[in-house]
């Protein structure tokens, strides 16, 4: 057991060979934040900023990692906008090897430790039974705001890549790689879409340093006049052959045109030719947010799994 220290990229790493290792034999316990996609690019746009505001403890078995936990504790956002946005409260992305599902209840003590006296929040897999029955057990309820109609909680949604359709671009469009593009052009494309959003150049060279980041898996649609009008990032899983669309965005002068649509069925060809066999995606699956998940069902994804936001108060302890 290591001590309590900062996330590394490193440490992203052993994290993502655990989010394999779940992914191959039950995926329907991978954690919201701890996919092999979400994982590099939550560490490589945001570990510049706000990597003071991170901890994290690694559990170990015979040298494997089995659980970790990466507690986000207060910061301040500044966006694109020249907003800034206090967090106040605390959240924990985490996971456990089912082979060690125990580990759950030093998760929730390490977790309640580092964020005494805040606001906790966590998203445990709806399907782990048994991490939930401990995470009540130690004082975690069912967010109530967060499963309203507008609420936070993400679905994952996945499909097998074969019967896709040919993407068809309108007259004038044409997709683009980011190696192509180049940098400038990719962080615009998801200021564009995200706006306000705390995004970087900074941030997009993190991603970029990251290892399972691949130039020609980030796809843009350029636009007539120039602009990037959609974009994404597959990050592609070689041990089980999965790649994970994350993020998905359109400028919003451009929506409603089927360029995502296009671009997510252009990116499935080029997974595939890669040496995937399998896609996901995750979305908000509250009923107050339809549109992404009506964008991913039209391209044949189906929801296989969502997290069960939890939270504890201060005065829960």
């Amino acid at each position: 057991m290591t001590s309590v220290e900062l996330v590394t990229a490193a440490d992203v790493q052993l994290m993502q060979g655990l989010a394999q290792c779940v992914t191959a034999t039950r995926p329907d316990l991978v954690n919201s934040d701890a996919t092999f996609g979400e994982l590099a690019w939550n560490w490589g746009k945001e570990h510049v900023s706000d990597g003071a505001s991170w901890r994290r403890r690694l559990w170990f078995s015979g040298g494997h990692l089995v659980a970790w936990g990466w507690a986000r504790l207060p910061h301040r956002l500044r966006r694109s906008d020249g907003s800034v946005k206090d967090v106040t409260g605390a959240y924990l992305a985490y996971q456990i090897h089912p082979d060690h599902a125990e580990l759950v209840d030093e998760v929730i003590d390490w977790y309640d430790g580092t964020a005494k006296n805040l606001e906790r929040t966590v998203m445990p897999s709806a399907a782990d039974e048994f991490a939930l029955d401990q995470w009540a057990a130690h004082g975690y309820a069912t967010d109530p705001a967060a499963l309203g109609d507008a609420g936070s909680w993400t679905q994952l949604n996945e499909r097998a890549l074969t019967d896709m359709e040919q993407p068809v671009l309108p007259d004038g469009f044409r997709f683009r790689t980011a190696d192509e593009a180049g940098p400038k052009a990719a962080v615009q494309a998801h200021l564009d879409a995200w706006a306000p959003s705390a995004y970087t150049a900074e941030g997009y060279e993190g991603v970029r340093r990251t290892p399972a980041y691949r130039g020609d898996l980030h796809i843009l649609v350029e636009a007539p006049d120039g602009t990037m009008a959609s974009s994404t990032i597959m990050w592609l899983d070689e041990v089980n052959r999965t790649a994970e669309f994350e993020p998905v965005g359109t400028h919003p002068g451009h929506r409603r045109r089927g360029l995502g649509r296009a671009m997510l069925l252009h990116g499935m060809q080029l997974v595939r030719a890669a040496g995937a066999t399998h896609a996901t995606v995750a979305c908000l699956g509250a009923p107050g947010h339809p549109a992404a998940r009506g964008l991913y069902h039209s391209v044949g994804f189906r929801e296989f799994t969502r997290d069960a936001p939890l939270i504890k108060t201060r005065a829960e302890g």
